[in-house]
């Protein structure tokens, strides 16, 4: 049944979206609360939003095409730091020619940066550490040929690009402002000490010939988005590392486990294998294992060794979202960015202590980790809803054991996807960003798009209802008595995205809060406000034209959870991703990822110069009045 079919939303519904936006229906209640315990019906989510949201507290602009940031009357950006900026004062300036070294973009701001956490210092409002993932680079602008590395020293530059930037800000005069030469500043990159630490650390298949204990590992790269954790540190997410792998023989042939996770002889246009052993499947197949995790860094002790936490599993990572059960376990969840792929929770073992956060430092090396199942839902062509469970992945249940492939709990962990197949997990539209509501503890993920949704053994509905999903959606769930550590949820779409334009009155026009207004595809990004908004990020098709005619550049939208309306809030320059997003203590001032400004050319973000060189960025919004982001 098409979304025309089944209820012609009255002009104030296309306007704010349908009421029932606000998770369960009302229709839907006393199966809902049957299933949850009751629990519902005190929830403000609820609520039946008939008129339009007062939590959104600025006009939705236009979609946009210029090569800059657009966005409300009112607002302002600037640019707190860009790819290439010397950390230190001594340190050398950005070369745009492509001249510079890797020595060089070691000390500089890395590239492509993404995810982002701010670290306020404690008891100075006007003082903060940053933590920046840089998940890429392009060649395009990396080298001065403009083509893939043809050196040792040249794919060392690109892990030098690549990684984690720390660094200190401070607001001066009402503006917040990267500090340079901070004791703090510093680049964590594909070349940089990392430990293993977990069920996995030390095994087999962790073991090179250049770490046969298998406890230390060179690098983190292909950085997406990120963690905070309670007790002050930064979880950085490793996601394409596969990409990064391949083979100098052609006729290497792949184990299952190799295939699953993306090996092939052709490394994926980066061809670090060709110039550096470390990557080359032929002679170092077990490095291959050494990337996939999640990492841990401490912001405020420059000295420290980031951590590889294997207890949380091995696959593409997007993000970890942090939050608590009722009686105060730490719950990691964890999207894997692949078409087909699962959504994972992790419960620790041990509480968290927040009146010492020191204790917490090994929290993530013990605990459960889980895989989510939903179930078909109930076919509701505009706001289909159902229910899910966690299926527990541990050695010895489920299936998991000798007998399917896994000698001991490691062997889980390193080859998470196929333990996660075992249990029968639900494959999903490409999970990634999830985070976890500060008002109600619902949570949302980003499913960003599947174009072969429908092929490959991935069939179409529950939360993936649509066929070939070029525009993607946002699945809510709600945990069973509001205890992050049940095993059973229920699940809804909060939005469906679509082109109302082209496709108006079918499935990929998109759900009813998606209208000509404020239309986008491939939703990535995720982040509440304090105030309960969700700030919406894009990484999408930007062709504005076909299925994407008239949504323009990559944006930002806010939502409104319990009434479903959305407004575009920013849009961001020729090429670039919109993503990364991070709040000062206030909420007065918001830091945005702008990523690969002119991807294929046709931008000289930020600076604008003649023949300029386009450059990653974060930027600075505020409000012209100083008043709070989004009110």
């Amino acid at each position: 049944m098409s979304l025309l079919e089944e209820h012609q939303p009255t002009d104030l519904e296309q306007m704010v979206g349908l009421s029932r936006r606000g998770f369960i229906s009302a229709g839907a209640l006393c199966g809902a609360a049957m299933f949850l315990g009751g629990n519902l019906l005190s929830r403000s989510v609820l609520a039946a939003n008939a008129g339009t949201s007062t939590l959104l507290g600025f006009p939705g602009i236009p979609a946009a095409t210029t090569d800059s940031i657009s966005l409300p009357p009112g607002y302002k950006s600037s640019v707190l730091i860009s790819w290439g900026q010397p950390l230190h004062k001594n340190g050398p300036a950005f070369d745009p020619s492509g001249n510079g070294s890797a020595e060089h973009q070691e000390v500089q701001f890395g590239d492509h940066n993404d995810g982002m956490s701010l670290f306020p210092f404690p008891g100075d409002k006007n003082r903060a550490l940053m933590a920046i993932n840089n998940e890429y680079t392009n060649y395009r602008y990396l080298y001065p040929h403009g083509g893939m590395p043809q050196s040792a020293e040249e794919v060392r530059k690109a892990l030098a690009a690549e990684g984690v930037t720390v660094l200190e800000v401070q607001r001066k005069n009402g503006h917040w402002q990267f500090v340079q030469d901070s004791r703090y500043n510093r680049r964590i990159h594909g070349n940089s000490p990392i430990a293993f630490s977990g069920p996995a650390a030390g095994h087999e298949l962790l073991k090179t010939s250049a770490d046969p204990h298998g406890k230390n590992v060179l690098g983190t790269f292909q950085n997406c988005a990120n963690g905070k954790t309670p007790w002050g540190t930064y979880l950085t997410c490793e996601e394409n590392f596969t990409d990064c792998f391949g083979s100098t023989n052609a006729e290497q042939k792949f184990d299952a486990a190799q295939k699953r996770y993306g090996a092939v002889a052709t490394s994926k246009e980066i061809n670090w294998h060709q110039h550096d052993a470390r990557f080359d499947l032929a002679t170092n197949p077990n490095e291959f294992n050494r990337h996939g995790w999640v990492v841990e860094i401490d912001p405020f002790d420059p000295q420290s060794t980031p951590v590889k936490r294997t207890a949380l599993g091995r696959f593409k990572h997007e993000n970890a979202a942090i939050t608590q059960t009722s009686d105060g376990h730490a719950v990691v969840y964890m999207g894997d960015d692949e078409r087909g792929e699962f959504i994972y929770k992790f419960v620790s073992r041990d509480k968290i202590n927040h009146q010492n956060p020191k204790a917490n430092r090994d929290l993530l090396d013990h605990g459960t980790l889980y895989v989510a199942r939903f179930d078909a839902g109930d076919g509701n062509a505009d706001h289909p809803k159902g229910q899910g469970e966690w299926i527990e992945l541990t050695h010895g249940k489920n299936g998991i054991d000798a007998s399917s492939g896994f000698a001991d709990q490691a062997q889980v962990l390193i080859h998470a996807r196929l333990a996660a197949s075992v249990v029968k997990a639900t494959r999903m539209d490409r999970p990634e960003w999830i985070v976890v509501s500060p008002k109600d503890g619902q949570v949302y993920c980003t499913l960003t798009n599947n174009a072969k949704r429908g092929e490959e053994g991935q069939p179409v509905g529950g939360p993936n209802p649509r066929e070939k999903n070029v525009y993607g959606q946002i699945l809510r769930w709600r945990t069973d008595r509001d205890d992050h550590s049940s095993h059973t949820f229920a699940w809804d779409l909060f939005v469906v995205a679509g082109n109302p334009n082209v496709h108006a009155g079918t499935p990929k026009g998109g759900s009813s809060n998606v209208t000509a207004q404020n239309m986008f595809n491939s939703p990535d990004g995720l982040a509440f406000d304090e105030a309960g908004r969700l700030w919406i990020q894009t990484d999408g098709d930007v062709s504005n034209a076909g299925d994407f005619a008239g949504m323009g550049n990559n944006q930002m939208l806010c939502a409104d959870p319990v009434s479903g309306e959305i407004r575009r809030f920013m849009v961001g320059p020729i090429g670039c991703e919109v993503t990364g997003i991070s709040f000062a203590p206030d909420h007065k001032t918001m830091f945005v990822g702008i990523q690969h400004p002119g991807e294929l050319g046709g931008s000289t973000f930020p600076e604008h110069l003649p023949n300029g060189k386009p450059r990653s960025s974060v930027i600075v919004i505020t409000r012209e009045d100083g008043g709070i982001i989004g009110a």
